[in-house]
């Protein structure tokens, strides 16, 4: 699989070629977005089993996205019964379960790795009868969160693109993490401006959040207002996983189905 190279500007392409996927079956996207959303609420009410599940289906999650989303671009309108479509296969299946379990474990080593440096800063917050100073412990959490969230950037490489890799083009998992790093790495300035524009926005929705809540309105009715918006911006950002692949793979694209 041959990666393209593309301008920075290409980022912000992605976005807004997003956007014009959402616009062409809102409904359908907005659907996808709200249950995305209900697995993420009901992972969390499960602790540490919960993410962890959600961690390893991640993969199939981001491949129904964009199966979606290809099939938006193709003018077939999402029905119902089409969500669950990509995963029909067994062999499909068992092969993104496996990139998810390859995900888990990446994700784990990544969490032990920040953390064991820091191990001695982050027990000295507890005292000899077992009371946490919590004070303490945030100090001592953000060596640990900066050094994952770096190790994560190289996690996210190897398997952005993986799970499309995988159920499109039939490729061993071990060839979809190398060609999903070497697509990033070839295109990291886009996917600089393209996670630095996502950040903004996200930023601007919370600003905006605060500044209607500072204009006297209950924080209940904000977050009433919000939810709507924060549920189209997520299905947005769902949208432009797919143009960010078939922008740097569309070359090669000879995907089944």
């Amino acid at each position: 699989m041959q990666a393209a190279t593309l301008p920075i500007s290409a980022g912000w392409l992605w976005i807004q070629n997003g956007f014009q996927l959402f616009k062409r079956q809102p409904m359908a996207m907005f659907f996808w977005s709200l249950m995305t959303g209900f697995l993420i609420t009901v992972s969390y009410l499960i602790p540490l089993f919960g993410q962890m599940l959600l961690i390893a289906v991640t993969p199939m999650l981001t491949f129904i996205t964009l199966s979606a989303c290809r099939n938006i671009s193709n003018g077939k309108p999402m029905l119902l019964t089409m969500w669950l479509e990509p995963l029909r296969e067994q062999s499909t299946r068992r092969r993104l379960l496996a990139l998810g379990l390859a995900y888990l474990i990446f994700c784990l080593a990544g969490g032990f790795f920040a953390t064991l440096p820091f191990l001695d800063s982050l027990m000295s917050a507890i005292d000899v009868n077992g009371a946490i100073d919590e004070t303490a412990l945030v100090t001592a959490m953000r060596g640990p969160f900066i050094t994952f969230a770096l190790l994560y950037v190289v996690i996210s490489a190897l398997f952005w693109h993986a799970p499309a890799l995988i159920g499109w083009h039939n490729i061993k998992m071990s060839q979809a993490l190398f060609f999903s790093m070497v697509a990033c790495w070839r295109n990291k300035l886009p996917f600089l401006a393209y996670g630095i524009s996502w950040a903004a926005i996200f930023f601007a929705i919370q600003m905006a959040g605060s500044f209607i809540t500072a204009l006297g309105i209950s924080p209940g009715a904000v977050q009433v207002l919000l939810t709507p918006v924060n549920i189209i911006v997520a299905a947005v950002l769902y949208c432009s996983f797919y143009p960010a692949y078939h922008s740097v793979f569309g070359a090669n694209y000879t995907a089944r189905g």
